[in-house]
């Protein structure tokens, strides 16, 4: 089988250095090259990264990112003129910057998922069925908690999980967006999808959505332990994005949840 040519962006990020670790276990994988927002002297994994231009992405069949919206969007304006494939692993869009995302995947496939662990999807997915099945008698609440130096708030797949309480209501996600809480201890039930985002320690990832009818609880919850899982995924994400046309497709997608 021949090897995918990988770009990944933010080569110096926690992603971006988890991502180099296991590439180099993956024998799918070449790493051709390698970019971060400035210029960095030294060689990481045989390659000196360069930034974001059309030469650092020239010969890439993929490009993984994990960087902040602003440089994703720089990303995609290039791969889209390369027509070049993207899983974007970055968080925190706006709803505009959502819109341009969408524009993109008209000329080139575009995996994006706020969290790439097979658990957390699941759980998106068991959130979507505890929606629907529960009605709306069921107030809603997402507590999260990263690690101090995660900026974005509420997380990305705090967000995933607000969408499946929405879809499984057949309502539209904005509309359900309730209180954004940071850093309470506690946090109320909302008609709304009220959150409450906790940035401590090192921790790598917790989420949890509730839904009470005031007589009773129903809690789902998912822990992460390894950000390795997320790297693995990016790259599970990449193999099966190779044979896709252009779309803007999910880890939904690619897990085939009904």
């Amino acid at each position: 089988m021949k090897k995918i040519n990988l770009s990944i962006t933010g080569c110096m990020g926690r992603m971006g250095q988890q991502l180099i670790k296991s590439v180099k276990n993956d024998n799918n994988f070449k790493l051709i090259s390698l970019t971060e927002s400035k210029k960095i002297s030294k060689k990481i994994a045989g390659l000196k990264p360069q930034t974001n231009t059309i030469a650092a992405f020239k010969k890439a069949n993929i490009i993984i990112d994990f960087t902040i919206p602003r440089c994703t969007l720089e990303v995609l304006k290039i791969a889209s003129r390369l027509k070049k494939r993207v899983v974007i692993g970055t968080t925190g869009f706006s709803k505009k910057e959502e819109n341009l995302i969408k524009n993109y995947s008209k000329k080139i496939p575009i995996l994006k998922a706020g969290n790439m662990s097979l658990g957390v999807n699941l759980l998106i997915h068991l959130t979507e069925i505890a929606s629907r099945s529960l009605g709306n008698k069921f107030l809603t609440k997402i507590y999260e908690v990263h690690h101090k130096n995660k900026k974005d708030f509420p997380s990305g797949t705090a967000l995933m999980l607000g969408k499946g309480i929405s879809d499984g209501k057949n309502k539209n996600f904005y509309s359900m967006i309730g209180k954004k809480y940071f850093n309470k201890k506690i946090f109320p039930y909302g008609k709304r999808i009220n959150f409450n985002s906790i940035r401590k320690g090192k921790i790598i990832g917790e989420h949890e959505v509730k839904f009470s009818s005031g007589k009773e609880i129903v809690t789902l919850n998912h822990e992460s332990f390894d950000r390795e899982l997320y790297s693995q995924g990016a790259l599970t994400a990449s193999k099966w994005l190779m044979s896709k046309k252009s779309g803007l497709y999910s880890m939904r997608d690619l897990l085939n949840f009904k």
